[in-house]
């Protein structure tokens, strides 16, 4: 026990222990030095001369214990003080009705003390009441902001300013489309899917589609300028569609492989849309637009497009972490139209009130299912919370998952959908698909003999399933005298935009990447994607594969499938099938055999059906799991 707490008690108040003994003023020890309570004890008990102080008779009186505290202060620090301040000496002993105070000195010194006690009581019987009624503010009745959701969210809400989102006048020759025309055209671009969600009420006409940019921006002639600037023939399905589900001021549901253009189909609605507000760029306090995205990469390449696309002097800012995050909160507060953010960072900005949310008048969700994969629901949730609720909101997505239909009915208000080809999980039909049954000890063997045989103008991106690998794959190849770049998580963000730039740009023709590289990553000349690691889901597969055969453009993937791959064989095998590809039948025995596998598994134990056991239930190797399949392999 230190000295201070020897002579004071847990309530801190003074023990008075008359057989004890100070330590002599010249004793320096570390370990028997008084610290600033004893002396302030020592004070308070014998005076400045370390004896006992001589004056009138003591002046003695009784506190409560619960403002002995406030009379000591922190380390004696005010008891100190009102010594000083008073002249007289100050005891506090502990008694059976409370803590007595005994004040010793000239009179006048003893009045002083007692008369600065009793504000110091008086000061703390206000705080406490204080803290009182602070505390029964602050208790929170959940049941009744459950059951008053609405009228808490209007209280919210309710100085909003205006907002405006219809902004489409139809052209006459999108008006003089017959229903029939229209289901044609439809059908034969790619077969655009179109659908109300509006879950009450009578189901709302879905609007023609426009088939030139001109049908649909004619009124805007800075964005025909840009359209024209880079030189697309025409839009592309997603786009046609989409562009006046967005004018007319709906929610939307953009659903299409990767590559076809869901960028553009919600940058240049958002553009007008900012445009058309009735309050002016200057009063809102904060951007208009907020693109949330799941990587680095994905947020970086949509600020190249809002540049590239430039509309009335629009401002825009990528947030995301692993950057100068001081830097980012100054591009912020310097004012901004679009914010393009991954959820991370722009939820610790919210959290620390460095952006203004408030404004935001047109939201996009962009790759969705993603941003739920990587586990950004609750940032998502809490980022939207600041959000007005009368927004247009867009999602856009290449899967139509169950965690992105509930994400998108949370958050989206009676949305249209427009989607291209089929909800079921496909890869893009210009690529060519080859799969290879290997050993896991063939793999590098396969990917360098594919590099040795690469055309002058082949282009590659290997995708791994492991930082760690990547960074082994790209030494080996290294190692051989190729030129390649690698690109993962744990790489600082200015070595993996430099990577990123080296493929762009030529420099190499080989980049090796995790599924970070999967979603978003616009290279158009990629010739052939290699799946040197089988991805964790077919979602990914797809993805992967959508990174070739872009823009008009056809490719080749080849995937290494080992013996641990087996429980994806059936799923592969439809994606190849719906493709219309070469499905090997190595792979098809694999289905099989897995298949056997799994009905013995779940005979022999019931907790296995369904593909593993029950939570914390037995594998067949006696090891205790979860219910990954594990233990099938």
């Amino acid at each position: 026990m230190s000295d201070w707490e020897d002579e004071y008690d847990g309530d801190g108040v003074a023990i008075y222990k008359p057989g004890r003994q100070e330590p002599p003023a010249f004793f320096t020890s570390t370990k028997h030095r008084v610290n600033h309570g004893d002396d302030v004890a020592r004070r308070a008990r014998f005076g400045e001369s370390g004896a006992p102080s001589s004056g009138g008779n003591p002046l003695a009186f009784t506190v409560e214990d619960d403002v002995v505290g406030r009379i000591i202060g922190r380390g004696g620090a005010k008891v100190r003080e009102l010594e000083e301040s008073s002249g007289a000496r100050i005891k506090i002993t502990k008694c059976c009705s409370g803590s007595e105070v005994v004040l010793s000195g000239r009179a006048s010194s003893q009045l002083r003390a007692k008369q600065m006690i009793q504000q110091l009581i008086s000061e703390a019987g206000q705080d406490h009441r204080k803290v009182e009624v602070e505390v029964e503010r602050r208790q929170i009745d959940w049941n009744d902001i459950r059951q008053n959701k609405e009228t808490y969210e209007k209280l919210k809400w309710k100085d909003l300013p205006p907002l405006k989102k219809n902004f489409y006048i139809q052209a006459k020759s999108v008006s003089l489309l017959t229903p029939e025309e229209v289901s044609m055209w439809r059908k034969e671009n790619n077969n655009i899917y179109v659908e109300d969600l509006k879950e009450a009420g009578e189901k709302r006409p879905f609007p023609n589609p426009c088939r030139t940019f001109l049908e649909a921006f004619e009124l805007y002639p800075e964005i025909m300028d840009n359209i024209e600037r880079v030189g697309f023939a025409r839009p592309t399905p997603i786009q046609s569609q989409a562009w006046p589900v967005l004018l007319i001021g709906e929610d939307l549901i953009a659903i299409a492989q990767t590559g076809t253009g869901k960028t553009l189909a919600y940058l240049l609605p958002g553009f007008i849309h900012m445009d058309g507000q009735p309050v002016s760029r200057a009063e809102r306090g904060g951007p208009g637009m907020l693109v949330l995205t799941p990587t680095r990469e994905l947020a970086l390449q949509i600020e190249a497009e809002c540049n590239k696309y430039s509309y009335k002097g629009y401002k825009s800012v990528c947030v995301y972490g692993g950057a100068d995050r001081r830097g980012q909160i100054s591009l912020v507060r310097s004012g901004v139209d679009i914010v393009i953010a991954t959820p991370g960072r722009l939820h610790d900005l919210q959290m620390n009130e460095l952006i203004n949310l408030r404004s935001v008048t047109y939201l996009v969700l962009d790759e969705a299912d993603r941003m739920l994969d990587m586990g950004f629901e609750p940032q998502i949730m809490k980022i939207l919370l600041d959000v007005r609720p009368d927004r247009q909101t867009v999602m856009t997505s290449a899967t139509w998952p169950h965690g992105v239909r509930r994400l998108a009915k949370s958050y989206l208000n009676d949305p249209m959908m427009v989607y291209v080809g089929s909800l079921d999980l496909a890869a893009v039909n210009t690529v060519e698909q080859m799969v290879l049954i290997v050993h896991e000890e063939e793999k590098k063997a396969y990917v360098l003999d594919f590099i040795r045989n690469m055309e002058p103008l082949d282009k590659v991106l290997i995708f791994v399933g492991k930082k760690l690998v990547a960074d082994d794959l790209s030494s080996d190849l290294c190692l051989q005298g190729l030129a390649v770049q690698s690109l993962h998580g744990d790489r600082e963000q200015y070595d993996r935009e430099e990577a990123l730039e080296d493929f762009k740009e030529g420099r190499v023709r080989i980049l090796v990447a995790t599924d970070l590289a999967s979603r978003g990553l616009d290279v158009h000349d990629i010739t052939h994607v290699f799946n040197f690691d089988f991805p964790r889901n077919i979602e990914e597969y797809v993805h992967r594969v959508g990174r070739t055969g872009r823009a008009g453009r056809s490719g080749a993937s080849i995937t290494l499938v080992t013996r641990d791959n087996w429980r994806m064989a059936a799923e592969l095998i439809s994606i190849l099938e719906r493709a219309g590809q070469e499905v090997p039948e190595e792979l098809v025995l694999m289905a099989e055999r897995y298949d056997k596998h799994r009905r013995e598994r779940a005979l022999e134990n019931p907790r296995a059906r369904g593909g593993g056991g029950g939570r914390g239930g037995r594998r067949g190797d006696g090891r205790r799991g979860g219910s990954k399949d594990w233990g099938f392999f």
